[in-house]
């Protein structure tokens, strides 16, 4: 179908299809109202067929936009017009991050990686804290801009699909390599599960591939639940310890020994980017934070004990692969079925077969704890107290949200699903602390230890040296509530790049010009006269050679600027200076009877040098002695017969020519 041109909304001119996706089409068009580019999502015709589909797709939708993030692309509105439904979105000039990593073949430089990281982590941190779970995160749904910033898209819309009834099929395949164990098995999926996908996301970067990948799909589900991954280090040597072990923690199958939370994997994340072989990631055991026994089953329903657990799997999944082995044809038969059921299971998981109903899921925010555990149990859903925390408008032992979140219309759940809810402490008082001046984690450390919590903001400062707090937006020694937020400004430097300043002097002035200017510099010239240099070349520069300084510096540069050499022709009236005695003389001094012309010595000096030096008649009227160069003024001096007859100064500026006479 051709969209370009079509008017979506009566407000989205779609200009032209930029990429497609496993469930839909992604085009370039223009905003009319707000006059900018958007890009609009469009669902495939196979999923608008689905009623209860499009009613999550919508519900999801709206829940991720009202997330507000840099590094999560930006949703405007969700609309439907005739039977086309769309997202408009921020418009990312960009690669995929899957782009850049088929691009480089091989492991992507570390500390860009966990740059990358950490921006994503961010994203997960404030989507969690909205009780929004991506359950899509990979390569492929993170855009890296043009200025290296990572964007997360497709926030919420991945719930929609798994809960759908609808086949799926390009999606969850194209997605299974970085699925948790739990959402391979059909399992209760949360924050941590977006988390495991982090870590498989981080595991691809460093090492330029996936911890588990096979020939079907089948096969890496299988591998996700039952074998542990190579650690990233023996696959890239050159990753620090503290990224591999981060990455280890990340990709472990039980969320208990999992980062609980988009927050923590934050905090070592940025530890590692200042001390990469540094021991600070915690490794949890069963034992320290297992509270109650847990039952585990293997993909056949089996119960297995925790001690031969892993054996049992390897067995099973031996024998899967020999049955593979001895049976082909019926095993590709077989693979096409299962695959079959997890296009139209979604959240049933890739191998199981059952399907709970579904049930009405509770509202239990702002109930007592008692009164949410019995209505949680009483829908047949398991109640689990996620965090208890101070909060100044909910009383202590009330719940301030739950996870999912309860929808007007639409909550419905699957029976046995994990209801995870937030006590309150109630209100508590405490003191702010001073943390200006501080470094970024010492700050924060300190913030939360007063049982507050901080919001980070970080801007650029001339006096502030980078990660350390320029100023909090509460005072010292205020006394504040429990739970209170507390907002601090972080520097992160300057914001300007520096620039070396390099020597200019001797250079023409246009190429010292451009030089400085390529750098980022700006020039200003000023000039002076210096006689035994040339015209033109740069004498000296205000800033010292080495010095570093602010891109958009000014630098003044002093030029050599000689005054124009003028030419002046000199002409002498050698009849005039001798008074019109021209005529020899007779032994007595008296002018000869036929009047004979005498010759004189004619010399002309200008300034020190002599231009003309010549035996001539006495008649010339207008002889042209030479021509003089120069600039302002010369004396000239007019000899004849050695006697000096002639004084005079010539200016160079003010005349072409000059007549002794």
């Amino acid at each position: 179908m051709n969209l370009e041109g079509k008017l979506l909304g009566n407000r989205y001119e779609i200009i032209e299809k930029i990429g497609n996706g496993g469930m839909a089409t992604v085009y370039k068009a223009t905003d009319k109202v707000l006059k900018r580019y958007v890009a609009v999502k469009i669902l495939r015709d196979e999923f608008t067929t689905d009623e209860e589909f499009i009613k999550r797709f919508e519900a999801e939708a709206q829940s991720a936009a009202r997330l507000t993030h840099a590094n999560i692309v930006s949703i405007f509105d969700v609309g439907v017009d005739e039977n086309l439904y769309y997202i408009v979105m921020e418009l990312i000039q960009g690669k995929t991050l899957k782009e850049i990593i088929i691009e480089e073949r091989g492991p992507l430089p570390w500390k860009w990686s966990v740059n990358v990281a950490i921006q994503i982590a961010s994203a997960l941190e404030v989507a969690h804290r909205n009780n929004i779970v991506h359950r899509d995160i990979k390569p492929h749904n993170i855009i890296i801009t043009e200025d290296g910033i990572a964007k997360v898209t497709d926030f919420g819309i991945a719930k929609a699909v798994s809960n759908s009834t609808i086949t799926a099929f390009g999606t969850t395949i194209g997605s299974v390599h970085y699925f948790s164990p739990e959402h391979e098995r059909g399992g209760f999926t949360d924050a941590k599960s977006d988390l495991y996908s982090l870590g498989v996301v981080m595991y691809e970067m460093v090492t330029g591939k996936v911890p588990f990948d096979a020939d079907t799909p089948v096969s890496v589900a299988l591998k996700h639940m039952q074998e542990e991954p190579v650690e990233p280090i023996e696959l890239n040597p050159n990753l620090p310890v503290a990224v591999n072990k981060i990455i280890m923690k990340a990709l472990q199958k039980d969320t208990t020994l999992r980062y609980q939370s988009a927050t923590e994997i934050l905090s070592d994340l940025r530890k590692a980017l200042k001390n990469p072989d540094g021991e600070f990631v915690e490794e949890l055991s069963y034992d320290a934070t297992a509270k109650t026994q847990k039952i585990n089953t293997d993909i056949y329903g089996n119960i297995q004990d925790s001690e031969n657990r892993k054996s049992r799997n390897v067995k099973k999944e031996g024998k899967f692969k020999t049955f593979v082995k001895t049976h082909k044809g019926l095993s590709i038969f077989l693979g096409l079925i299962i695959l079959f059921i997890v296009s139209l299971g979604g959240t049933l998981g890739i191998l199981s077969i059952t399907n709970p109903p579904e049930v009405n899921m509770p509202k239990v925010v702002g109930m007592s704890k008692e009164e949410a555990q019995k209505a949680i149990e009483d829908a047949k859903l398991v109640f689990e107290v996620e965090k208890e925390e101070y909060d100044k408008e909910v009383p202590e032992g009330y719940v301030i949200s739950q996870d999912p979140a309860y929808m007007e219309k639409y909550n419905k759940v699957k029976q046995g699903s994990t209801v995870k809810v937030v006590i309150s402490k109630g209100q508590e008082k405490t003191v702010v602390p001073n943390v200006k001046g501080k470094e970024r984690e010492e700050a924060i450390k300190l913030i939360e230890e007063a049982k507050l919590k901080a919001e980070v903001i970080e801007e650029t400062s001339k006096t502030v040296k980078q990660g350390y707090v320029v100023s909090q937006e509460i005072e010292p020694d205020t006394e504040a509530l429990a739970g209170d937020t507390i907002k601090i400004h972080v520097s992160i430097g300057t914001g300007i790049k520096q620039v070396t300043v390099v020597n200019v002097v001797g250079q023409s002035e246009a190429d010292a010009k451009k030089t400085l200017e390529d750098l980022g510099l700006k020039v200003n010239i000023a000039y002076e006269e210096e006689t035994n240099k040339d015209s033109g070349i740069v004498l000296k520069q205000s800033t010292d050679v080495g010095k570093v300084v602010d891109e958009g510096t000014t630098i003044t540069i002093t030029v050599n600027k000689l005054e124009e050499m003028k030419e002046v022709s000199v002409f002498v009236n050698v009849k005039s200076l001798l008074g019109g005695n021209i005529y020899e003389e007779d032994n007595d001094g008296n002018n000869t009877t036929d009047k004979k012309v005498k010759k004189v010595n004619l010399k002309v000096v200008v300034g020190t040098d002599t231009i003309y030096s010549e035996q001539i008649s006495a008649s010339e009227a207008n002889l042209k002695a030479g021509t003089t160069k120069g600039t302002g003024s010369k004396e000239i001096k007019v000899y004849i017969d050695d006697v000096l007859k002639h004084q005079g100064t010539i200016k160079y500026s003010e005349m072409t020519s000059y007549t002794a006479e």
